[in-house]
């Protein structure tokens, strides 16, 4: 209790609490705790000052991705010139130009090697190797284009083969020989793999800029096609 004497405003007067000491630092205000010592920021990421430097291999990459040279001119006179030899056959058959057949001599033709479905399969060839012949010309869906002309060649071949069953032997060169049908068969596998090159309806699809699996695909679709036209329509061994 204050003294009669004491003049100070008791309910104002602070008491200080039991056991606190004045801090004889000047870190001691308000009771925050000293700083940690000064550390300075370190940075592990690499200095960015100026542009990137390009790797010699990665640059010389880029400028022969530019530079083809006269590659893509020779694809458009490879992949051109084999559609044009369709279509130029595929008409023969159709409207008997060129002095060709005709459909009616055609659909015969196929019933005589044994072809089930012949009137059917006369349309179905003939459109085969002229729309197959459009889209190579021009570039467009060149794989597939590419695939059904080698599922149609294939047949043609087994169907020669199979028409000189009768000498015992296979014959390759001309006139008797299939030498004609294997090549084209080997154009039309090249076309797939390689692709149709730039100057084309499908310049920026990715089966031209780099043809890979598609490529593939297209290839065994080609193949399995004709294998599977022949066994489904025809069955005959052509081996004998």
């Amino acid at each position: 209790m204050p003294s009669d004497g004491y003049g100070g405003d008791f309910e104002t007067t602070a008491i200080p609490q039991y056991g606190s000491t004045p801090s004889t630092t000047g870190y001691g205000l308000l009771n925050d705790p000293e700083p940690l010592p000064y550390v300075a920021p370190h940075d592990d990421r690499p200095p960015t000052v100026g542009p990137a430097a390009i790797e010699p291999e990665d640059y010389d990459a880029v400028r022969r991705a530019g530079r083809r040279g006269t590659q893509d001119l020779g694809l458009l006179l490879l992949r051109a010139g084999f559609g044009a030899l369709l279509i130029v056959h595929g008409l023969q058959k159709a409207f008997g130009w060129w002095g060709g057949s005709g459909l009616g001599s055609f659909g015969d033709g196929l019933a005589d090697l044994g072809y089930r479905h012949a009137e059917l399969l006369t349309y179905v060839a003939a459109g085969t190797e002229i729309v197959a012949g459009l889209l190579l010309v021009l570039g467009l869906f060149t794989p597939l284009a590419a695939a059904a002309a080698l599922a149609y060649l294939i047949n043609g071949l087994l169907a020669g083969v199979m028409s000189q069953q009768d000498s015992g032997r296979f014959e390759f060169f001309l006139p008797e020989g299939h030498e004609f049908e294997l090549t084209l068969i080997m154009v039309a596998a090249a076309i797939i793999l390689i692709g149709p090159g730039r100057y084309g309806f499908d310049a920026g699809r990715g089966w031209a800029r780099r043809p890979f699996i598609g490529s593939f695909v297209a290839l065994l679709l080609g193949v399995g096609g004709g294998i599977a036209v022949w066994v489904l329509l025809n069955g005959t061994n052509p081996l004998g």
